[in-house]
């Protein structure tokens, strides 16, 4: 159990490390969550800095994800593989630690980005032909209604509904797992559902197929 536990620590910590943050560092200390709608994700990223900036933040968050989950077949120094861990479920385990880690980081007072990024990266850990629906889904809500946030948790929905198709049974770990991460994706969201209620969200226009002309 040794293992299980300094894994999913690791994977934590790793998420915890914030693409916006760090680029932003090496920019002369700019702090994205002062500008825009204050997240420190890849779409504030975007609207507050620029393409080059979002694309570095991105990559970051993406990999950090990635990683946490290819931990899951490292052997570590003094602790190797144990037998009795699920890697199965070891590697959702490191999964949603790095998504934790990105939404509450410990090395940035818990205040992160909402966790699509890093979700990406470990899905692409996971399954990586599960990002094909994911991706579609996300696409066509922002190019039908120019909502990212809205399009961020459809996806999620289309990887459950992907899963489902795919045959997976109610025990699998990726079925939790999928689950587990939309429930959260929704929560950590929530501002967004708000602003969409009331009608003051924003939508990227450059997208968006749909809006007046």
């Amino acid at each position: 159990m040794l293992e299980l536990g300094v894994k999913i620590l690791i994977a934590y910590l790793l998420g915890s490390l914030l693409g916006g943050l760090i680029v932003g560092q090496l920019r002369g200390g700019v702090d994205i969550r002062t500008l825009g709608s204050g997240n420190a994700g890849g779409t504030n990223a975007l609207r507050t800095q620029g393409p080059v900036f979002a694309a570095w933040v991105m990559l970051i968050d993406v990999g950090k994800g990635w990683l946490a989950v290819r931990l899951t077949d490292v052997s570590l120094p003094g602790i190797g593989l144990d037998p009795l861990v699920s890697r199965d479920w070891l590697a959702v385990g490191c999964a949603t630690a790095a998504v934790l880690g990105h939404v509450f980081p410990i090395w940035y007072g818990f205040r992160g980005g909402k966790g699509a990024a890093t979700l990406v990266g470990v899905l692409l850990g996971l399954q990586p032909m599960a990002l094909v629906p994911v991706l579609l889904t996300w696409l066509g809500i922002v190019l039908l209604s120019g909502f990212v946030g809205l399009a961020t948790m459809l996806a999620c929905v289309a990887y459950v509904v992907f899963l489902l198709v795919s045959g997976v049974t109610l025990s699998d770990p990726l079925l939790s797992f999928g689950v587990a991460m939309t429930l959260f994706v929704c929560f950590t969201h929530r501002s967004n559902i708000e602003r969409m209620r009331a009608g003051t969200e924003h939508r990227l226009h450059r997208l968006w197929l749909l809006r007046p002309r």
